[in-house]
């Protein structure tokens, strides 16, 4: 038996092979769930390619978090193959590399500001409201964030974006406790994803990570990760809401 046993999962946000969500996809149906995954634009077809790497070929649904007929769809879309969600992931975050990291913090223009944090971090808030409807009589939410309690090099303005998003987590998981739906976020250290690979000087976090967290670090392995997330999908967490869990290799406990 796996901890996901007749659980049906969405994971929003899958684009390559190497990409946290594929991970999460991945290792929620060896624990035994129905995934459903999704991505927009030029990415999908790439998605739906991608899509047969893993153990079953999951329905790929077309979603962007900032579209308001794809957000107002959603529930249907998801209807025409599954008769609801226990879990929902967001493994979805953009800034645009050219003028929000890489030590452009001072110029980061507000048009683009505004794109990073709705992508990345108002799009909980768009994608738990439209998920909504199916998660009855509960469920988990669960976000991926890169520590923003601290300022980090080269992240700048996406820093900011987890910030937010962080905080809303919070705020969902105060306003959706009621209805039974728990909402966290996973802390990972730095993986080598498409979006990392936009991140200027993420090589340099790299070397950090792997000199200073005491359990080491391998950013080519996503597993940790994927499984902290299929743990907080799981009812392994009852209780658990609003909380940051930090994969880091311990990182993020030591001072120096």
């Amino acid at each position: 038996m796996g901890i996901l046993d007749g659980k049906r999962i969405l994971v929003a946000g899958v684009t390559m092979d190497t990409s946290i969500g594929f991970a999460v996809a991945r290792v929620a149906q060896e624990q035994g769930a129905t995934v459903l995954i999704s991505n927009f634009g030029r990415a999908l077809g790439i998605t739906k390619r991608i899509a047969k790497r893993l153990p079953t070929e999951p329905p790929v649904l077309e979603l962007d978090v900032t579209n308001d007929e794809h957000l107002a769809g959603l529930a249907d879309a998801v209807r025409e193959h599954v008769d609801g969600l226990d879990g929902v992931v967001h493994s979805i975050a953009y800034g645009n590399p050219e003028t929000l990291l890489g030590g452009k913090f001072l110029d980061g223009p507000w048009p683009d500001v505004a794109q990073a944090v709705q992508v990345s971090a108002y799009s909980l808030k768009s994608l738990s409201a439209a998920v909504l409807p199916l998660m009855s009589p509960g469920g988990s939410i669960v976000g991926m964030t890169f520590d923003a309690g601290v300022a980090w090099p080269a992240y700048d303005w996406m820093g900011v974006a987890k910030a937010g998003l962080e905080s809303t987590s919070r705020y969902l998981a105060r306003d959706l406790g009621p209805k039974g739906i728990r909402c966290n976020l996973v802390s990972a250290g730095p993986l080598k994803t498409l979006a990392a690979k936009a991140i200027p000087g993420f090589e340099d976090l790299e070397t950090m990570w792997k000199d200073r967290a005491p359990l080491g670090w391998d950013e080519g392995d996503h597993e940790p990760t994927a499984k902290a997330v299929v743990a907080l999908l799981s009812d392994l967490f009852p209780a658990t809401t609003g909380e940051i869990l930090h994969v880091d290799g311990g990182f993020h406990a030591m001072g120096a």
